[in-house]
């Protein structure tokens, strides 16, 4: 396990960059500046090690706006409808950063937080636990809340991530992970060969600020439906009214079998490299993202830019706008309640 100085902010703040590696072959660079994963390295069929997550070699880039790239979002992951929700009759606003909606935990969320950071290593396992400390009122969130989110690398190309909050106000909490994969290791080339399968009967048409309308469509029949492998670029230029409104894949898939808790919920795997990813988790939802609103300007890490669709994402996380829909899955977390949630990103090849 490695440490580096990797820059410092404009306030003064030193950021540190910490490197998991197991015997695999895979390695991990993780920031203390929003938890960012800056890279993932695996091997590919043919045991060449590549990354696969699209990310800066510089702060200086994580500095500049960005669209999440690798970040811990915080305190709610997705958006929230104009910026308000209500507990207890109490009416809460937040940063309308979104047109005229919510995103991501506001101007200033966990992504831009510098976390503490403990190492810590087993005999088949090595961890870094990201601690932060949310302010009552910080960005019109009620609450102090205290997070951990763990990163854990095994020898089995598992990463293990696991988030803890609690509170002293009624608040509401969702966290995810927001890296961008690209399973070929060469971003200057589309994800739209990748083949992706999502474990989901169920899907939230939004509206035209991507803010579900309250269903849960069935995905039959429809450019969403992913229960059997297919290539993110069959459907995604469809004349279908969800796919024109996000510009591709922005949605929210409503993951079958939730009350099983910790399950496979997905898959996506590059044929050219072999590559496989599997995605194991106890939330009740993921967003499936596939970077349509990249278009060319941010620099990539292997030199060019960032081409539309260079990445995709799996979000996994609760719904979109739960706390202003009561018949969604509940993202309500009261003093006494202890937040808890797990996501597993599994490697693999076929050759």
């Amino acid at each position: 396990m490695d440490k580096k100085y990797f820059g410092i902010t404009k306030n003064g703040e030193p950021v540190h960059m910490y490197t998991l590696k197991n015997s695999k072959g895979v390695e991990m660079d993780i920031i203390s500046y929003g938890g960012i994963i800056t890279s993932l390295r695996v091997p590919d069929k043919y045991g060449k090690i590549g990354d696969i997550v699209l990310g800066f070699d510089t702060l200086e880039n994580y500095l500049a706006p960005h669209p999440f790239f690798g970040a811990i979002i915080g305190r709610y992951g997705n958006r929230i409808a104009y910026g308000k929700f209500s507990i207890d009759g109490r009416e809460y606003n937040l940063a309308r950063n979104n047109g005229p909606n919510h995103l991501h935990g506001g101007e200033k969320g966990f992504d831009k937080a510098i976390w503490t950071i403990t190492p810590t290593k087993g005999k088949d396992f090595m961890s870094l636990k990201l601690n932060h400390f949310s302010k009552d009122m910080e960005e019109g969130y009620p609450g102090n809340l205290m997070v951990s989110v763990t990163y854990t690398l095994t020898e089995d190309n598992v990463l293990d991530i696991d988030y803890w909050a609690t509170t002293d106000r009624p608040t509401v909490v969702n966290l995810t992970q927001h890296s961008y994969f690209n399973l070929s290791g060469d971003f200057s080339k589309s994800v739209e060969d990748h083949e992706i399968t999502i474990f989901a009967d169920g899907y939230l048409p939004t509206d035209a600020g991507l803010i579900p309308t309250g269903k849960i469509a069935p995905v039959d029949g429809t450019p969403f439906d992913f229960k059997q492998p297919k290539l993110i670029g069959k459907h995604i230029g469809q004349d279908h009214e969800h796919l024109k409104i996000a510009g591709g894949y922005d949605h929210h898939w409503a993951l079958n079998d939730w009350d099983k808790g910790y399950r496979w919920v997905a898959k996506a795997y590059h044929q050219g490299s072999g590559r496989i990813l599997e995605v194991f988790t106890d939330e009740p939802g993921m967003q499936f993202y596939t970077g349509n609103f990249l278009d060319g300007t941010l620099a990539a890490k292997q030199g060019g830019a960032y081409c539309k669709r260079a990445g995709f994402c799996f979000e996994t996380q609760h719904y979109p706008d739960a706390p202003n829909q009561d018949h969604f899955p509940s993202t309500l977390l009261r003093p006494g309640e202890t937040y808890s949630s797990r996501t597993s990103y599994k490697f693999s090849v076929e050759r």
